[in-house]
Order: structure tokens, then sequence, then C-alpha cells
């Protein structure tokens, strides 16, 4: 199977998959445990807290390992165990384990699915290859969630579990199938291929994590998702109030929002060598607060489609330039899945919050105001990546200016030998 196939198809199982049941698990535990909102909330928070605190170390784990086939099977093993264990669970404990065994795998899936890419396509051909690799991926969350609404009407809610699951084991196959000696750890880390290993250099996890660009995106990204995070969600609530079919639109407001994203992630992917990638940052944090007064001053749920498409724009767009802009801003240092884990915990808090923001707001002073709020973070995170340079090149050029000034230094103590002067005196 040709790589850019395998890539493909990789992305398209696992699109619906990275979080186990993910939206269907409050539908299932109220239907067949009987769980109330607050049970259920608990376990979701207490899950998605300890795999943010995992993102990081996990990356870690990608980059020292160098084995991103047999991590990406680890992860399709453990969403497919974790996702199956929820069919019989009932009981709390058993229910949280359940779900950090499928979250730890989703989460551990993203650095280790990056670095197979990088290790195919290289640095050069990353970035529109991650477009390819989002636009699959959302493809598989539209197609799951047909499937799901289908089945669901005739075989009940354990429908969510079989295509799950089947996707599951869908994506360990693609996995197996994608051929071995395409993928070049050197590539994927930016290491010179036609270099001996002992030229090899890991910069230290300090000097990574003190980048300061990194930790802007980081900061950006968190208040991104802390002012998309909660708005679909409040807009499903906002239409129980006004007496709609809240369900029905939700589920449209879904597919409207993933099917966008298919053709933006294929353009962001071509764009951003082009335009560059603060750009595509840039207008991605831009649509948000335009999305909020919608959300803020629409009540009609057919023009409430617009809110989502600008959904589907914003999110397609982070979606390819996020894991683009930290390999640029790491290249070469052997610590990219790592930043990229930790940039990803990071951005998660954001989400966390979100939800617990967004109700209090709603609480305390309506649906209106609450959007309009939800949008100033919005603008927060704009005015961070302005001030965030160009990231396009950034990591490339200097390192391949250590590399010439060290091949021109061993050239000249090679001619020196040649000539019978010491390489010191000839310096």
């Amino acid at each position: 199977m040709p790589p850019s196939v395998s890539l493909a198809l990789i992305n398209f199982f696992v699109g619906d998959i990275q979080g186990g049941l993910g939206p269907f698990l409050a539908t299932w535990l109220a239907s067949a445990a009987h769980w109330d909102a607050g049970r259920i909330g608990l376990i979701t928070t207490l899950v998605g807290l300890a795999t943010l605190g995992l993102s990081g170390p996990l990356g870690a784990l990608v980059d020292a390992l160098h084995r991103p086939k047999l991590l990406l099977a680890i992860a399709c093993l453990a969403i497919l165990a974790g996702t199956m264990a929820l069919l019989p669970a009932r009981g709390f404990y058993a229910v949280l384990a359940a779900q950090f065994v499928a979250a730890l795998g989703g989460t551990l899936l993203i650095p280790a699915l990056t670095a197979l890419t990088l290790g195919i396509v290289g640095k050069k051909g990353f970035p529109t290859q991650q477009g390819r690799n989002q636009a699959f991926n959302h493809l598989g969350v539209v197609a799951a969630a047909l499937l799901i609404t289908w089945g669901t009407s005739r075989a009940g809610p354990q429908t969510s579990f079989w295509v799950l699951g089947g996707m599951a084991v869908f994506a360990l196959i693609c996995v197996l199938a994608t051929p071995e000696a395409r993928w070049n750890k050197r590539r994927a880390i930016g290491w010179k291929e036609d270099e001996p290993p002992e030229t090899t250099h890991r910069d230290s996890l300090r000097t990574v994590f003190t980048n300061g660009r990194l930790f802007s995106l980081s900061i950006a990204l968190a208040l991104f998702n802390l002012s998309n995070g909660p708005m679909l969600a409040l807009l499903g609530q906002k239409l129980v109030g006004a007496g709609a079919d809240a369900t029905g639109w939700t589920a449209i407001y879904v597919l409207v929002a993933q099917l966008t994203m298919v053709p933006v992630a294929l353009g962001a992917g071509l764009i951003a060598d082009k335009r560059g990638r603060r750009m595509l940052l840039i207008a991605a944090t831009a649509v948000l607060p335009v999305r909020a007064l919608i959300c803020a001053l629409v009540n009609d749920p057919v023009l409430l489609i617009a809110a989502e498409i600008l959904d589907g724009v914003a999110s397609g767009i982070i979606g390819v330039a996020v894991p683009v802009v930290v390999a640029d801003l790491t290249w070469g240092s052997g610590r990219t899945q790592a930043a990229l884990g930790t940039v990803n915990g990071v951005q998660g808090i954001g989400g966390a919050l979100s939800g617990l923001v967004g109700g209090y707001l709603v609480t305390m002073f309506g649906w209106t105001t609450a959007f309009v709020v939800l949008g100033v973070p919005s603008l927060a995170a704009l005015g961070v990546l302005f001030w965030l340079e160009e990231t396009r090149g950034s990591a490339d050029e200097p390192r391949a200016a250590k590399e010439e000034a060290k091949e021109a230094q061993a050239d000249a103590q090679k001619d020196a030998r040649q000539a019978g002067v010491p390489a010191q005196a000839h310096a």
C-alpha cells in the first residue's frame, strides 16, 4: 500500500475514535446505566484532566522510541479495549478505568501519527500532507456519525460501540500495512539522513519548553479553545429554551462543521508554505468573534448554520497549522512530539474550562451576554498571534547554518592536515 494512501486511511479511521465514545458516552451512560448529568460530568472531567497531564510525556515517549507504527498500534488497541470495556460497565470506577484507557490511547495517537507522517514525507512535504490527513480525519468523523445515527434507530444505542470498535480495528490494519521502509527516523526529527548516528544532537527538554514562541502559541490556543469550546453545546441549550428540535439541529450543525473542515484543511495545507503559518493562525482565530456574535444575536436555527460554518473554518485551519508550527519551532531538536504533546495539553486546559465558564456566564447573564463574552478570549488570542513571528523556516535556517559552518570547519581542517599545517594554526 502506498504510504500516502496508508496515511489517508489511518486518519479516516481514527477520526472519530480518539476519545473513545466521546460525545456518545453521555447518551450511553444516561440510557443504559441511568447515570445523572453530574456523575457523567465528573467522569469526563477526571479523564480529561488526567490525559492533559500525560500529553507531553506521551509525546516525549514517541520522540524517544522512534517506533511510531508500534505506538500507533498500541494506541488503537487501547482505544478498542477501553471502548469495548464500557459496554458491560455500570459502576463508577469501572467506567472511569475504561474511559481512561480509551482516552490514553487517543492522547498517544496524535503525536505518534504526526511522527509517522513526518518520517514518511519529511519537513518539506509535511504541511500539504497534514492538510490531507486532517481532511480524511474529518471525513471519518462524518462517516461514523452517519453510521451511528442510522444504526441507533435500528439496533439501539450500542451501535456506537460497534461502529467505533470497527473503525479502531480498520485503523490498526492500515497502520500495520504501512510500509516500514518508507519511514525514516532521522527525517522525522530533522537530522540529516546521510550522516552517521554519532553526529546527531538531541536538545534538552528545558531548551524546548523555554521556547518563547512555543509558549505564546500554547497560550493563544488555550484562549482559542476557551472561546470556541462551549459554543455548540450552549447553542443546543439555547434552542431547547426556544422550543426548537435541539437534537436534530445539533446533529446538522456537527455535520456542517465537519464537512466545512474538509476543504478548509486541504486548502490550509497548500497555503501554509505559500502564504505562511502565522496568517493561517490569525485567520482561524479572527472568525471566532464573528461566530460568537452570530450565536448571540441570531435565533433562527437555519441562520445559525452560518456560525457552524465559521466553526469549521477555524477548527479546520487549527488542525493543520498547529503541528506544522510546532515542527517549525523544534525541527532537528529531537523533541518535536514532546513539544506538540505539551502544546496540546496546554490548549486542552482552555477546552476543559470552557464548559464551566460558558455555563456560568449563561446562568449569571443570559444567552446574549454569554456568547458575546465568549468572543473576548479569541480577541486576546488574536493579539498574541499578531505578536508571534512567522515560523516558516525558523528552525530550518539556523540549523542549516550550523551544519554548513560545521562542514566548512571540517573542510578547513582537512585542507590544513593535507598541507601539513596544524588545524588550530590554520584557523
